[in-house]
């Protein structure tokens, strides 16, 4: 995946004045004790929202940013991922058209994510960025038990 911006996360967050030089210090030492994503670690501290990541992941990277607290998902489109699938790499399938899924991911750098939906629902995937919490609620919506 080809950066648009050369800028590391850390650095868009402070330069927008999301975090602090400090916080970063204190979220990269915790990335490097547990792991996870930097953008995950931040949010977990409170120092950054899940909307400021996603809106920094399409800055550096050029995803789109979908918000889905309001939009309308088919369940029947959401469908065309497996319940399973959609869990396991934080993703809600919201849109299709032709051979395209228009997927809303927590993390749209995942080429494993997009390469497992893409072979399930032998569609080309277009990948958007949208939060954890987001994409949680709309995989509950759409895929509760009729």
């Amino acid at each position: 995946m080809k950066k648009i911006y050369e800028k590391q996360l850390g650095e868009l967050l402070i330069e927008n004045q999301t975090i602090s030089q400090e916080q970063l210090k204190e979220a990269l030492r915790i990335q490097k004790e547990k792991g996870g994503l930097i953008g995950e670690v931040l949010v977990g501290l409170g120092y950054a929202t899940e909307n400021a990541i996603a809106e920094a992941l399409t800055v550096q990277y050029g995803f789109p940013y979908l918000p889905l607290r309001d939009y309308d998902i088919d369940p029947e489109t959401a469908k065309l991922v497996p319940e399973a699938v959609a869990r396991r790499y934080g993703l809600i399938a919201v849109d299709h058209l032709g051979n395209l899924l228009t997927v809303a991911m927590c993390n749209p750098l995942s080429a494993q994510a997009v390469e497992e939906v893409e072979k399930v629902t032998r569609l080309s995937v277009q990948a958007f960025v949208a939060t954890h919490t987001d994409v949680n609620q709309a995989i509950e919506r759409c895929y509760k038990e009729s």
